[in-house]
């Protein structure tokens, strides 16, 4: 379990230092700001939308390695779905992260940040990035009202 723990440490830090799709998104037709003002992070999400589906999605800003990370691992995992899947992916991350409980099969990518859930004040960090992505998303005519609670 100690080398599985290893590997997920090594994976949040090569995603925080080296982030995925950081950059402000040219023909972005949505944006948002995150701010979690325990820790400083703060984000914005640029995101372009046609017909539903996430055609791109970028980030810049400053955070914690969880921050960053999961902000890097969302926009690879959201591009190319369409507003309700990220919607159903938020839900499913949102438990995980709030549980530690999650389907290996269902959350990829994402399952590295599982043990975010021991450290309550780092579970801000890690969603942050998602709330801000769905308060964005929620202005598509195309989705329905997210719950963030």
């Amino acid at each position: 379990m100690d080398k599985l723990r290893e590997l997920y440490q090594s994976m949040i830090l090569d995603h925080s230092q080296h982030p995925h799709n950081y950059k402000v998104l040219a023909g972005a037709n949505l944006t948002a700001d995150g701010h979690n003002p325990l820790c400083g992070d703060q984000i914005t999400i640029y995101i372009k939308v046609e017909n539903d589906l996430i055609k791109e999605i970028s980030f810049q800003g400053q955070g914690c390695a969880i921050s960053k990370a999961s902000t890097s691992i969302m926009t690879t995992i959201l591009k190319g779905k369409t507003v309700n899947e990220a919607q159903a992916i938020f839900i499913k991350f949102q438990h995980m992260i709030k549980s530690g409980e999650y389907d290996i099969e269902e959350m990829g990518k994402l399952a590295v940040l599982a043990g975010v859930h021991k450290y309550p004040v780092r579970v801000k960090c890690a969603i942050l990035p998602w709330h801000t992505a769905v308060n964005s998303l929620k202005s598509t005519d195309q989705s329905e009202v997210f719950s963030t609670e």
